[in-house]
């Protein structure tokens, strides 16, 4: 929920630009890691011998250990702050990683479970920084802070789909990985050095105290969030697939194209933290965005089958549009469950967006083979059209008109 804040700008702590961008590193370090593995598989297919099947199982670790232990670490994180279980998680995947990379196991099983310990440790990230922002930004600032949070798991893909597969030709690709490892590694001495766990303060007027999920809101929110991930990852699963196959364009000028896409998106999540920061809401600007999705996917649907120059502009604005909103949900999710649940309700938000990230591609893709990219995208429109019903903006507007104005002292 928000609150009234009145605290000037001269009130405020300093440190917490400082703090942000050690919470950013940390993200971009472990997500460098969790999302980079596909970047190997052409060179562990070579190196190995494996097959697509058996590759699949190394790719999909990371991500299995990730969604295992968000809930878990939200729980840690609630209880005992978060620089020391983003230390400890950022150092445990450091070490996995950099383990593998010095003696890489011969059996794929062995391999496999040590990725999902890395992604183990890497979850700590996930459910403890976007908390500690939560901390020390005050309400007016939370919006465009998480959004330059959420550009962490861009960049970090960015960089493993730069430098990985260049290393992997030269090194071998568990030495290559084994950077990422090192980078978690530096991360981890950062978040020792610099970051503080958020200050503890008195509950604000009628900021939740108890277990948020005893009434529907965060379960809304969550289901909202979860729905606008399936456009996103239509477009960042097949865009580059389709302008190579069935618009004609090269490998390479299709990759510089989705990579400018993706840059604009990122950008695009800090001007949506901004926007919300502005109107006072978070909410209502997710709802718009869901209206937006939904028209984007129609439009790619629409262009694909008679103009596609529309379908190739949907895939632009779409790089923007469908990601905007993920920064919104984090914020609201922690603002409505409180300061005592917001570490266990951003695991929950972590975990159901996730489990959508990994079933949409295969999903979408079967659709897709089976019919044709309308029908497949048009499907996809219907996700965002059941977020905009679902996105409950109508209790945010509640608890704002019931909170009265904070002292800079509150």
């Amino acid at each position: 929920m928000l609150t009234t804040v009145t605290t000037s700008a001269e009130a405020r702590p300093r440190r917490r630009w400082a703090i942000l961008v050690v919470g950013v590193v940390a993200q971009t370090a472990a997500s460098s890691f969790v999302y980079g593995v596909p970047f190997l598989v052409p060179a562990l297919r070579d190196e190995r011998g494996l097959s697509l099947a058996a590759v699949g199982v190394l790719v999909a670790a990371p991500t299995t250990g990730l969604l295992l232990a968000l809930v878990a670490w939200g729980v840690v994180v609630d209880r005992v702050g978060e620089r020391i279980p983003m230390a400890t998680g950022l150092g445990v995947a450091g070490l996995v990683v950099g383990g593998i990379a010095l003696d890489p196991p011969s059996s794929l099983v062995t391999t496999a479970l040590l990725l999902g310990v890395g992604g183990l440790g890497a979850a700590s990230v996930n459910a403890a920084s976007g908390r500690l922002i939560m901390g020390w930004f005050a309400v007016d600032e939370r919006g465009i802070a998480m959004g330059i949070r959420q550009t962490a798991q861009p960049l970090g893909v960015a960089a493993a789909a730069l430098v990985l597969p260049v290393l992997a030709t030269t090194q071998g690709p568990f030495v290559a990985l084994g950077w990422t490892g090192l980078a978690c590694l530096v991360a981890a001495v950062l978040v020792v050095a610099v970051a503080q766990d958020a200050p503890r303060r008195a509950p604000a007027p009628h900021e939740p105290t108890g277990n948020p999920y005893r009434v529907p809101t965060l379960y809304r929110l969550h289901a909202a969030s979860a729905l606008l991930v399936l456009p996103q990852f239509a477009v960042s699963a097949f865009s580059l697939e389709y302008l190579v196959r069935e618009q004609g364009w090269s490998p390479g000028v299709a990759g510089v194209f989705v990579a400018v896409a993706q840059i604009l998106g990122a950008a695009g999540r800090i001007a949506t933290g901004w926007w919300s920061d502005r109107v006072g809401s978070r909410l209502r600007p997710m709802r718009q965005l869901a209206v937006g999705s939904a028209l984007v996917m129609l439009g790619f649907a629409a262009g694909s089958v008679w103009v596609p120059v529309i379908a190739v502009a949907a895939i632009a604005v779409g790089a923007i549009v469908t990601v905007a909103d993920n920064g919104l949900a984090f914020v609201s999710t922690a603002e409505m469950a409180g300061q005592a649940w917001s570490g266990r309700a951003l695991g929950v938000q972590n975990t159901t967006q996730n489990i959508v990230a990994s079933v949409a591609p295969p999903v979408l893709g079967a659709l897709i083979g089976a019919t044709s990219y309308g029908v497949g995208f048009a499907a996809a429109a219907l996700a965002p059209l059941a977020a905009i019903a679902v996105t409950p903006v109508a209790a945010e507007r509640a608890a704002v008109e019931e909170t009265p104005a904070r002292s800079p002292g509150g």
